[in-house]
């Protein structure tokens, strides 16, 4: 028996969980939800604050954090965002404890147990990670490019360097699969930035100084390419890569002309750009700031420009987050459908709107429409999605998801889709909903495993008693398997209750 499925696993954080949420638990069809994964979990635990006056202290919540450790500790490490729970605690101690594989076609949402995104092509990425640099005619280096004056200034700078060998830098070549600018080439002749070269922190930042940058060593050069920016379906179907004619660096998640030769010291990445804009210079440095998704900032024309003229700034600031390529049409923003409907248009997103919900016919011929989510009530014909020959990406309410299904619309172009749940639902008629749809794509279904076992009565004062009676796991189901779900729901024969299961969603 998996150590995951082992009742005595479960029952410090269980303990602790009816303590926290005793009165929940106590009313008809009550349950607690969490998600615990290898890197973090979400778990409705109130964290003990301090008494005023003092720091936080480990003690006030090891409990909490021994017990989120212990189930960590067996989740196996297979790259989702971990296992989703729910648990339901009668008063005299008896638990059912529901643990929900994800599997390798859906990810939970962010801070709830809610299957969120679900993957129906594998290892599909979002339209802007699969966009190429687009080749620039007549691109030359900047009239700045001196590789003599770099050299000349650089051994000023810091001298007695160790300097790569010729042989070392055509290795790094090979290894990159590109030939390196001779500016770069004159900056690790002049030093190969190996920290064993250098006696200490001082001559290290005497040589990012020299430079403009924290230079990175020869060995460690790489290259930025998309699969090095995290991306999630959610996010990343909700960005655009555009490049406008008097962009200087083109905007993109990542590039194979993009070469990291070092760092700003706060987690941005420095690089020389092989690829540059229409507006740019090829070999010109730029700045892959680590809290953007997409996009680079340009530093310095060229690597003598930055070294003569140090101590610059950068900004990452980027506008493709509107009209015409990104629509959010909402109380606050583009007022309608028709307003947003251009040619260039690849995400629309419907937010909290409370006028009449609108049609998506203006926007149905639209040739580069990628990306819809709509929040709940914004549809007026959530069919209407079915038109939508060349969605990669769809966000949708539970209620627009059954409409969606049940007319038999769901678009065969989706590469991903996720279902958008607000407010306290339980997760379970949402993994019934989400293994309706990867049924649609033949893909791998969330299972269920349910474990029983028993906490013995609450104590009615003092600590919880760490002692418990165990239980046996039931093997694993498609979550939402129409055995034992519940009784019939009143006026609706036939009709499985999501009551201590999981049910159809409606």
């Amino acid at each position: 028996m998996s150590a995951l499925n082992d009742f005595a696993t479960w029952e410090p954080l269980l303990r602790l969980l009816r303590s926290a949420h005793a009165e929940k638990l106590a009313a008809p069809g009550g349950y607690v939800a969490g998600v615990i994964g290898r890197g973090s979990s979400t778990v409705p635990l109130k964290w003990r604050s301090p008494e005023p006056g003092r720091a936080s202290l480990l003690s006030d919540y090891q409990a909490q954090h021994d017990a989120i450790r212990r189930v960590r500790a067996v989740v196996p490490d297979t790259g989702s965002g971990g296992v989703a729970f729910t648990v339901e605690i009668a008063p005299e101690g008896r638990a059912v404890l529901r643990l929900f594989d994800l599997g390798p076609a859906a990810g939970s949402g962010p801070g709830n147990a809610h299957p969120r995104v679900l993957v129906r092509v594998e290892g599909a990425v979002p339209e802007p990670w699969r966009r190429r640099p687009e080749p620039v005619p007549g691109v030359r280096s900047a009239p700045s490019v001196d590789p003599e004056a770099l050299e000349r200034t650089l051994r000023e700078r810091i001298p007695g360097a160790i300097g790569a060998t010729e042989e070392e830098i055509a290795a790094a070549e090979a290894r990159l699969g590109v030939a390196l600018p001779e500016e770069v080439k004159v900056l690790y002749r002049v030093t190969r930035a190996r920290w064993e070269d250098w006696g200490g922190h001082e001559e290290a930042e005497s040589v990012h100084a020299a430079v403009g940058f924290e230079l990175s060593s020869l060995d460690h050069l790489a290259v930025f390419d998309a699969s090095s920016r995290y991306f999630s379906w959610e996010h990343g179907a909700m960005e655009v890569s555009v490049t406008l004619p008097d962009a200087a660096v083109q905007d993109l998640v990542g590039s194979p002309g993009w070469i990291v030769i070092g760092g700003t010291g706060f987690g941005d990445q420095v690089a020389v750009d092989l690829t540059p804009g229409p507006r740019g210079h090829l070999g010109q440095v730029i700045v892959v700031d680590h809290e953007q998704s997409i996009g680079a900032c340009l530093l310095a024309e060229s690597l003598t420009d930055l070294v003569a003229n140090p101590g610059r700034d950068w900004s990452a600031r980027r506008s493709w987050d509107r009209l015409p390529f990104v629509a959010r049409v909402h109380h606050r923003g583009v007022p309608s459908v028709e307003a947003a409907a251009h040619p260039d248009l690849e995400v629309l997103n419907l937010g909290v709107w409370d006028g009449e919900p609108f049609s998506l016919a203006p926007v149905l011929a639209l040739p580069r429409l990628r990306t819809l989510s709509a929040s709940r009530g914004t549809l007026a014909d959530p069919r209407e999605v079915g038109r939508l020959s060349g969605l990669e990406f769809v966000a949708l309410t539970p209620e627009d998801w059954r409409v969606l299904l049940d007319a038999g619309a769901v678009p065969h172009s989706l590469s991903a889709a996720a279902i958008t749940v607000n407010g306290d639902r339980d997760p379970r008629r949402t993994i019934a909903l989400a293994n309706e749809i990867l049924a649609l794509w033949d893909r791998p279904l969330i299972t269920e495993t349910v474990v029983h076992g028993d906490l013995g009565p609450l104590p009615t004062s003092g600590p919880e008693s760490t002692a418990g009676r165990g239980g046996e796991p039931q093997p694993p189901r498609p979550a939402g398997e129409r055995q034992g779900l519940g009784r019939v729901l009143p006026g609706l024969p036939g009709t499985p209750e999501p009551g201590p299961g999981p049910g159809a969603d409606g």
